[in-house]
C-alpha cells in the first residue's frame, strides 16, 4: 500500500504468519503500513482456507483469505534453493516489522536470529502455541484445542451440553491483536531508543488473559454467594452475575438488564404492575441482592413475553436501559445501525465484508487491493520501492 495515507503509512513490514497471527498481519496492514505476504511455490496453504466463492472464475475463491489477508502484497519464493532464501532474507532486511508465527513457512529460528544479528533495529514479533518455555513449549495447537488448554471452551455451552468450540476464529484472533500490539509496541520503543525487540507472543496466554469472569470465579468463589465451587459451570450466554440475560418476547428474542440503574428499572415494572414483590425493604438488604436479582429477572421474563421486542428495545434505550437487540449471525448483514455507518465494505467486487473496528479522525481506514502472487523478488522490490535499510 505504497500509497497509503494511513496512521501506519511507510512502515514495512514482511508477513510470515499462520492462523495463529494473521489478524494482527491485518489490522496493521489495514492501518496503511506497507506489508507483503511471502508465499511457497505452490501457493499460500492459507488461501485453502474456506468459505470460498462458489463463481470465481480466474480469481480468489476463499473468503477466509481474501478477509485475513487484506492490504497486503504476496510474493512467490522457493526456500528450497539459495536464491529464494537470499530473496527472502533481502526482503527482510529491507522491513522495519517481521511478524511470524513458529513453524511458519520462512520463519525458521535461525533465520530470525541471523536476522537480529544483521539489523539489531528490526522489530520481530513472534507467534506460537504455547510459547518459547514450559513443558508445551514444543506443541502445536490448532483453534479447538487452543480454546480448551486455554480455559476459553470450558464455560462455552449450556449446563446440559458438552463444551463448545467459540464461533470461527477466534481464538485465533485474540492472539492476532496481540500480536498487532506488541508489533505497536516494539516499533515505538525502536523509534524512541534506536533498537529493536524481539517479542513473543503465546495463543494460549492470550486466550488466558480474556477469561476475566472465569479467574475471577476460581479466586474469589468463597465470596460469590452463587458460586457451587472454584470452577465456573457452563453457563450458554447467561452472564456469571445472571443478571444480563436472553429472553423470548412475543416475537423474538432481547438481551435484558436491570443494569445499571436498578431503580429505574423497578420503576418501569412498577408501571407495567409486573413487579411483583420487589419493592419489598428486604431486597435493601446486601445479604439479600442474590435473591433480588432471582426475583427481578423472574419477573422481567415474565414480562417480556408479553412484548413485542422491536418495540421494547427503543423503549429500553430511551429510558436509559441497557436491552440489546438479539438476532441471529446471519441477520447481522441487515443490523440498520452498522449500515447507517456505512460500516460494511468492498473486499471484492461482488464480496461486502466487514469493516473497522477502530477509527482516527485524520486517517481513515480503508481495504487496500487484494493483489496477485508475484514471482520475481526484484520486481516486487522495485515496485514497492524499499531501499536498502531504513
Amino acid at each position: 500500500m505504497s500509497d497509503s495515507q494511513g496512521p501506519l503509512r511507510a512502515v514495512r513490514i514482511v508477513d510470515l504468519t499462520d492462523e495463529r497471527g494473521i489478524y494482527g498481519a491485518k489490522l496493521l496492514a489495514d492501518l496503511g503500513a506497507d506489508v507483503v505476504r511471502p508465499e511457497p511455490p505452490e501457493g499460500d496453504p492459507l488461501r485453502r482456507r474456506g468459505p470460498h466463492l462458489e463463481e470465481a472464475p480466474g480469481g480468489p475463491t476463499s473468503l477466509w483469505h481474501v478477509f485475513f489477508a487484506s492490504s497486503r502484497r504476496f510474493f512467490s519464493v522457493d526456500l528450497d534453493t539459495e536464491a529464494g532464501n537470499a530473496q527472502l532474507d533481502a526482503l527482510i532486511d529491507r522491513a522495519h516489522v517481521l511478524l511470524c508465527c513458529a513453524g511458519a513457512f520462512g520463519a525458521e529460528s535461525e533465520r530470525l536470529d541471523a536476522a537480529l544479528s544483521r539489523r539489531p533495529e528490526l522489530v520481530v514479533v513472534e507467534a506460537s502455541s504455547f510459547g518459547k518455555e514450559g513443558p508445551w513449549r514444543d506443541y502445536l495447537a490448532p483453534h479447538i484445542v487452543a480454546g480448551a488448554l486455554g480455559g476459553a471452551v470450558a464455560p462455552t455451552g449450556d449446563v446440559d451440553t458438552p463444551p463448545l468450540n467459540v464461533f470461527g476464529d477466534l481464538n485465533f484472533m485474540v492472539s492476532g491483536v496481540y500480536v498487532a500490539l506488541a508489533a505497536l509496541g516494539a516499533l515505538h520503543h525502536a523509534r524512541e531508543r534506536g533498537t529493536g525487540q524481539r517479542a513473543h507472543v503465546p495463543v494460549h496466554e492470550c486466550i488466558a488473559s480474556c477469561l476475566e469472569q472465569v479467574l475471577m470465579w476460581y479466586w474469589y468463589h468463597d465470596r460469590l454467594p452463587m458460586a457451587k465451587g472454584p470452577v465456573l459451570e457452563r453457563r450458554g450466554g447467561l452472564h456469571w452475575t445472571n443478571a444480563f440475560q436472553t429472553m423470548r418476547g412475543r416475537d423474538g428474542c432481547i438481551f435484558v438488564t436491570g443494569a445499571p440503574n436498578r431503580d429505574a428499572q423497578l420503576a418501569w415494572l412498577i408501571e407495567e404492575g409486573a413487579a411483583g414483590d420487589l419493592w419489598d425493604p428486604k431486597y435493601q438488604d446486601p445479604e439479600n441482592r442474590e435473591e433480588y436479582t432471582a426475583v427481578l429477572m423472574q419477573c422481567l421474563r415474565e414480562w417480556v413475553a408479553t412484548r413485542e421486542v422491536g418495540p421494547l428495545f427503543l423503549e429500553a434505550q430511551s429510558r436509559g436501559m441497557a436491552y440489546g437487540a438479539a438476532v441471529p449471525i446471519e441477520r447481522t448483514a441487515d443490523n440498520p445501525h452498522l449500515a447507517a455507518r456505512n460500516w460494511w465494505t468492498d473486499y471484492l467486487p461482488t464480496v461486502r465484508g466487514p469493516g473497522t473496528p477502530y477509527h482516527f479522525s485524520d486517517t481513515p481506514w480503508r481495504i487496500g487491493p487484494y493483489g496477485d502472487v508475484v514471482a520475481d523478488t526484484e520486481a516486487v522490490l522495485s515496485d514497492i520501492g524499499w531501499a536498502k535499510g531504513r
